[in-house]
């Protein structure tokens, strides 16, 4: 119960500023569904200290030995990885901040980051942006860099969120809102508890 009562005071603009802790907001998707955009204006219009973290950099700070998370041989980098974002998000909410990570994060990363929390006593919301395939697909057509953007990958990563269970109801279909609505969408659900998970 308590950690579905903090969840929903995260990015309230009247919640309490001295609170001795913060929570976290997982926002994960497929790529290209724009997590990173609406999780930069959530963090940027929130009413308490908040932190965004884009959890792809974890990735990207492997120079040697990296392998593309989707693969089979990734799994052991991922494990490292994955303990390594939730101690830093952990970390920053221990010190009194909301923390709202962004990336390919799935149902099946909700028991580590789940045990994390509740070890600590923090709040934890879960929210799954997920907008069509062709959405997808076309942003990103336009993606630069390092950024995925082969289409069987992508279309591989669509189908893990595809089908989410009990989860349908932190599903955002975000395909024709704009990241303001998006975003407006999200902050609501927190505050009414529609994304909580319970410890």
């Amino acid at each position: 119960m308590a950690c579905r009562s903090r969840s929903s005071q995260l990015l309230k603009r009247d919640a309490v500023s001295d609170a001795p802790s913060g929570g976290l907001v997982l926002l994960g998707g497929p790529p290209g569904s724009g997590k990173s955009t609406v999780a930069g204006r959530l963090a940027a219009a929130a009413g308490r200290p908040t932190v965004h973290m884009h959890t792809d950099t974890f990735y990207v700070w492997i120079r040697s030995g990296f392998h593309p998370p989707y693969l089979p041989e990734a799994a052991l980098q991922n494990e490292v990885v994955q303990k390594v974002m939730t101690d830093a998000a952990c970390a920053y909410a221990g010190g009194g901040y909301d923390v709202i990570l962004d990336g390919i994060l799935g149902p099946w990363m909700l028991d580590a980051f789940g045990a994390a929390c509740e070890r600590r006593g923090l709040g934890l919301s879960y929210v799954i942006l997920r907008p069509s395939l062709e959405v997808v697909l076309a942003r990103a057509r336009q993606r630069e860099g390092r950024e995925l953007k082969e289409v069987e990958p992508i279309t591989g990563l669509y189908g893990a969120f595809r089908e989410v269970g009990a989860l349908e109801g932190h599903v955002i279909n975000s395909s024709f809102q704009s990241v303001q609505q998006t975003a407006d969408e999200i902050a609501a659900g927190l505050r009414a508890g529609r994304f909580a998970i319970a410890p």
